[in-house]
């Protein structure tokens, strides 16, 4: 029998490599993409060992039918990030490494494409002097097209044909013109440069006292441009931040110090309120990485999407002229497949120095990484909750370790975790105290009592309270902005009749329908059922059927009869569905010609606004008796956050919170901007509970077609962990529905893991699995380690 064997990792839940017979020669390395036949499919495979023998029976082996010769293989030191989060996070190795890449590398069909060296175009000067102005002002393809050749340089034809239509006649006319020059062809791919090798997992894991990924705890001992990131300088923005470099506050030098002199594996927690510049000490500390190594890498994570296109800018405007424009990239969920697949080849292949992205930046293939920056770390938003449930904040440690370099955590409000390592001296603190602008105070924060403003007769138009409305008149005669935040989207949450008590509820989900005014759709936010709005309660008749509570879309339209002469613009998850239209609505309000801006979570981070005098916070104490132990430091997080938005040029800050609990312990902390205070005292309640960072959570979730089922097969579950030894550190709680127990028809119970021992949580659950895939019944199921959510 002719040919090596390979062992091939694919995305399949069972814990195990697939041998296949390959005839090529050499035989593809450990980390190369092979198409090889699974059932009757054709899937793409990583080759993960290569061997002369196979202990599979030789009738049962099949061949790989294609090697992915175009992608230099990947390195062994990726290979060991994604064993040890496949390990950690209870998956097979496939279900890390191959979700981990771009969709277009997974498809075999498209290899000879993308491995195909497109023409590049570069700009002349002639060019450069022409383009855009000899253009008609109405052919808006073209112009775009000549902005990208301006802002760039240079251009391939795959970039161009996703700008313009018929970009490869347009580019070979303006040739002709001699305003672009054609570059000399290249290979697209090289190998990627070398990198140190990892130990295996297990060792690895005992080396980082590997930490609560759902809770932050760290795996470590221890989307306009002209948007600017949190924190960063207006200078930072577009031409002005390429003539303009700001001046460092004693604290920012103090930091940049710190993070230039640091060698070897260095976490630092860079604890920064808001506008206190911690984007410049990233932007110096790469500075410094690419003054000492000219060919090393960065990574920068940011929680969402929207906050991405003006990171970029920033580094753009900082970088692009030194390190050239291919060499900074990003990476997200919502870029085209063939924007995302170049992206990360350039990462692979060394081309790109500077990686922007969300979570899933942190499996990028990066052979020279030399520093990881992870902003807002605090972020629930680095926790995925689908499929592999990882922290991306915490890999990213796990990383750093790995490669012995330093990571960065930024925020205003760590979260307790990461500040409790901070405190155990585990990670390095790094403090900015003040804000960079030094005209720029922090706001002042006031509660409104509603409760007073009831009893004394004054009530409030539709949520928004007489303070609160004669505080945004005055604002807008001063010709400053105001911000006005609910973090629930919709019109209303509930549309119900007070005659018979109907509900307007999902007929698929245990949850209520959201009222969508402007839609005249009711609308599902857990599995997206709609339904238009009814006529009359299909109880009773009743035709008085009503929406009860507040969402932005209502409150958009309270304020805009309120604030006469206002304009009031509204940013959340349904106004901004269209690619590009953030970027564009964030861009009107930076260039005022928004005067009440209304919004959820995507304006409650990441934005500097320069004319925002005035917040506006409602409905907060929602969160204030979750049964979610977290819930109280999200919402602090969240208001510190959305605070921070308010005075940050210079102009007076005012904050006000509308509450019925304004003597609370965290309205009080929120008032003296005093993090440290709140996180203390939390971080004490949580040792009297025995809660997480000083205790390890695990959930095995049951998903099946009645509740019935699912808590069945958990109940079998917890039966036989009574088989593994090392269950003895670990409690074991009653299996329990979840909180909304059924989305789209599907019905779902948990059951809860806890033990004062990581190494003992995580045996019990590698012995436990083998276990369950043998227990019977129609359930889907899945471990989750470090949940957010409980």
């Amino acid at each position: 029998m002719s040919g090596a064997f390979v062992r091939v990792a694919l995305d399949h839940p069972l814990p195990t490599l697939f041998d296949y017979r390959c005839e090529a020669v050499p035989a593809p390395a450990p980390g190369t993409l092979v198409a090889v036949p699974f059932g009757k499919r054709n899937v793409v495979g990583l080759v993960v060992e290569v061997s002369a023998h196979s202990d599979v029976p030789p009738e049962r082996i099949r061949e790989v039918r294609a090697v992915c010769g175009g992608c230099a293989p990947l390195s062994a030191e990726w290979l060991a990030l994604v064993a040890f989060a496949a390990d950690y996070y209870q998956r097979s190795l496939g279900e890390v490494a191959l979700p981990a890449l771009p969709q277009a590398l997974r498809d075999p069909e498209r290899w000879p494409r993308l491995f195909t060296v497109a023409p590049r175009f570069r700009l002349t000067e002639a060019g450069r002097s022409a383009l855009p102005e000899a253009l008609p002002a109405r052919a808006v393809a073209l112009r775009r097209l000549a902005a990208a050749l301006v802002d760039r340089g240079v251009l391939d034809l795959s970039d161009a044909r996703e700008l313009h239509p018929k970009a490869a006649a347009t580019l070979a006319g303006w040739q002709r013109q001699g305003w672009l020059e054609l570059e000399p062809e290249g290979e697209p791919n090289g190998a990627p440069v070398g990198g140190p090798v990892a130990s295996d997992s297990a060792a690895a894991l005992g080396a980082c006292d590997v930490g609560a990924a759902g809770g932050g705890e760290a795996l470590a001992q221890g989307d306009t441009p002209d948007d600017t990131p949190d924190d960063a300088p207006a200078s930072a923005n577009g031409a002005a931040g390429r003539a303009v470099r700001p001046v460092l506050t004693d604290e920012q030098a103090q930091a940049v110090q710190a993070l230039a002199k640091a060698r070897g594996f260095s976490p630092f927690l860079l604890h920064g309120v808001t506008g206190s510049g911690k984007t410049e000490v990233y932007l110096r500390a790469i500075e410094a990485l690419f003054d000492a190594e000219p060919a090393a890498q960065a990574l920068v994570l940011v929680p969402e999407i929207n906050l991405t296109p003006q990171f970029e800018a920033a580094f753009r405007a900082r970088f692009a002229g030194r390190t050239g424009d291919e060499s900074i990239v990003t990476l997200h969920s919502a870029m085209a497949d063939g924007e995302r697949v170049r992206s990360w080849l350039a990462a692979h292949t060394g081309r790109a120095r500077i990686v922007l992205g969300t979570r899933l930046a942190v499996l990028a293939s990066m052979p020279a990484l030399a520093l990881i920056v992870v902003d807002e770390e605090h972020e629930p938003a680095y926790k995925q909750q689908e499929g592999l449930r990882y922290s991306a904040r915490d890999l990213a440690i796990w990383r750093a370790k790995q490669r012995g370099i330093p990571v960065v955590l930024g925020s205003a409000t760590p979260s307790l975790e990461s500040w409790w390592h901070a405190q155990q001296g585990r990670y390095r603190q790094l403090s900015l105290a003040r804000r960079a602008v030094a005209a720029a105070a922090l706001p002042t924060v006031k509660m409104i009592d509603l409760e007073e403003e009831r009893r004394r007769g004054r009530g409030s138009v539709d949520g928004i309270s007489g303070p609160l409305a004669a505080a945004l008149k005055a604002r807008l005669a001063r010709g400053e902005q105001s911000l006005v935040f609910l973090n629930r989207r919709g019109y209303a949450p509930v549309l119900a009749c007070d005659a018979c008590g109907w509900v307007a509820g999902c007929p698929r989900c245990s949850a209520y329908v959201v009222l969508h005014k402007g839609e005249h759709a009711l609308r599902c936010h857990h599995c997206g059922w709609e339904a238009r709005v009814p006529r009359a309660c299909p109880d009773c008749g009743n035709v008085d059927i009503a929406p009860l509570g507040r969402g932005t879309q209502r409150v958009e339209e309270t304020l805009a009869a309120l604030v006469p002469g206002a304009r009031v613009l509204r940013i959340d998850a349904d106004s901004t569905r269209r690619k590009g239209s953030a970027q564009t609505l964030f861009s009107n309000v930076h260039a005022g010609e928004v005067d009440i801006l209304v919004g959820t979570q995507m304006i409650a981070k990441g934005h500097d606004f320069q004319r925002v005098s005035l917040v506006a916070v409602l409905n907060a104490d929602a969160a204030l008796f979750s049964h979610d132990f977290r819930a109280g430091e999200r919402l602090f997080a969240q208001l510190m956050q959305v605070s921070g938005r308010a005075g940050r040029a210079g102009l007076p800050g005012e904050v006000l919170v509308q509450t019925r609990y304004p003597r609370h312990a965290l309205y009080h902390a929120l008032a003296r901007h005093d993090y440290v205070g709140f996180a203390n005292a939390t971080l004490g309640e949580r040792r009297d509970a025995q809660l997480p960072p000083f205790v390890y959570q695990a959930l095995l979730r049951a998903e099946g077609r009645t509740l019935e089922a699912a808590l069945g097969f958990l109940g079998q579950a917890s039966a036989a962990l009574a088989d593994v030894p090392a269950a003895e550190r670990v409690t074991l709680y009653d299996a329990v529905p979840m909180t909304i127990v059924k989305v789209a028809n599907v019905h779902r119970a948990q059951l809860l893991l806890e033990s004062a021992s990581r190494a003992s949580l995580l045996a019990t659950l590698r012995a436990w699995q083998p276990l369950l895939r043998a227990l019977k019944g129609v359930i889907r199921w899945s471990v989750e380690v470090d949940p957010l959510d409980i």
